[in-house]
């Protein structure tokens, strides 16, 4: 046979065989937010499941940012092109739940495939967010994660401060920014999501509401009540910060997370999923401590609540494309799949037995500080105040929030003001949301 022929009915043969494996597994369109490491991290997940077994093809595609795939999903189902599973950060949880007719929830999914699924086997704290007030679970957590406070130990070593010193507190914190500022540091504390951070998290941590009516978690009919004695406090501490340039603004989103990598900044609160990007990046010797609270706030510190985003599945699909998509959230519940993505990130261990699998790797001893996350959100059993937010229109509201908080940033209006307007504005939107949802 010529050379060259063989080599061309090789090539032939071989794409045939590829092409009929491709059509013999089920496709899985799954849709996502995630870039950089994270988008790697979610790259990796997704091949290793295809190659682990020939029934389905997970095909992940990134839309943008949180808000972003939001959008694009709502826009697929209105175009009737929805994706299977589509990633929804935490704050779209309401939004999902009142999609009627756009969703397929977990635990009909899982049922329905005949899969195994114990809803009991995930962390409580993370559980809670994502299901119904029976316990059925509307979408599987992925990544999960909660605000900490990342250290520049050289920062501090520059200025003079011992790189162990007591950060619980906000007002250890604020002698540190002060002893920061006066050594000449340029940015001894920026930020990543602001709201998430110094309001909703802040007010769960010292068991405040944030909302009436449990968070919303108990009617429609909430309204914001973010503007207390405790957040007022809290965010005009910051507007003192800001003006006197211990506190560094950089953006709505995780802007500051660049200005904390390259070495600019001393201290940093951002998602305890910021370890990726950190380890990968910081070319200076880094911690992480606890969410610093309040001194002298009665039941503070209770726990802080979760960021990133869940998975749902939405309606339209075959019964068998479901089955793709039970087999696929299951093997992302593995503890094995699942411990890893944890180390790699730093977001949560969705389930119990990923957080002792880490335990048992001994991570936690060679990388310390990486389970504060994890004790900062399980060392208290979650209160009504301190379970989640369940918000509608919550994304439009958190941008009236940032505006609202850049005004006090940068002196054009104290807490107290900024704060009753974003309420005011924000309640607004709530009752436009609950009207919408009857």
């Amino acid at each position: 046979m010529n050379y060259r022929k063989h080599l061309l009915s090789t090539a032939i043969a071989a794409t045939t065989l590829w092409s009929t494996s491709a059509l013999a597994a089920t496709e899985v369109q799954f849709w996502h937010a995630f870039t950089g490491r994270l988008g790697e991290l979610v790259a990796e997940q997704v091949a290793t499941f295809n190659s682990s077994q020939d029934d389905y093809a997970v095909v992940a595609t990134h839309k943008g940012n949180y808000s972003e795939t939001l959008n694009a999903g709502i826009a697929a189902f209105r175009a009737k092109e929805q994706p299977h599973l589509l990633m929804v950060f935490e704050v779209g949880t309401a939004t999902m739940m009142g999609a009627k007719g756009a969703i397929k929830p977990v635990y009909e999914v899982m049922a329905d495939a005949g899969a195994e699924f114990d809803p009991d086997a995930y962390i409580g704290s993370v559980k809670g967010y994502y299901t119904t007030t029976d316990g059925q679970m509307l979408s599987l957590p992925f990544n999960s994660s909660t605000p900490v406070l990342w250290v520049n130990n050289d920062a501090l070593k520059d200025a003079g401060i011992d790189p162990s010193v007591d950060l619980s507190t906000w007002q250890q914190v604020d002698d540190v920014l002060g002893k920061l500022k006066e050594a000449g540091s340029e940015c001894p504390l920026t930020t990543a999501w602001q709201s998430w951070i110094h309001l909703e998290n802040l007010s769960a941590y010292h068991n405040t509401p944030f909302a009436t009516k449990d968070n919303g978690f108990a009617g429609a009919d909430t309204e914001l009540a973010l503007n207390g004695e405790l957040q007022v406090q809290h965010i005009q501490a910051m507007g003192d910060w800001a003006q006197d340039g211990k506190f560094i603004y950089a953006g709505r989103r995780n802007e500051g997370g660049a200005n904390f990598r390259a070495g600019e900044c001393a201290l940093f609160t951002e998602s305890s999923a910021g370890y990726a990007g950190i380890k990968a990046e910081a070319q200076f010797d880094f911690s992480v401590r606890p969410l610093p609270y309040w001194d002298g706030v009665e039941g503070a510190p209770q726990n802080t609540i979760i960021g990133g985003a869940s998975l749902w599945a939405m309606t339209g699909h075959e019964d068998e494309e479901y089955k793709g998509v039970a087999a696929f959230l299951n093997f992302l519940s593995t503890p094995d799949i699942q411990a890893k993505w944890h180390q790699d990130t730093g977001y949560l261990p969705i389930t119990i037995a990923a957080g002792d699998k880490t335990k048992a790797d001994g991570f936690y001893d060679e990388n310390p500080g990486t389970d504060i996350a994890v004790i900062q959100m399980t060392a208290n059993e979650p209160t009504a105040n301190s379970k989640g937010l369940r918000l509608g229109s919550f994304d439009q509201i958190r941008g009236i929030i940032d505006e609202e908080l850049e005004a006090v940033w940068t002196g054009d209006k104290t807490a107290q003001a900024a704060l009753d307007s974003a309420a005011e504005r924000g309640d607004k939107l709530l009752r436009r949301f609950e009207q919408a949802s009857q």
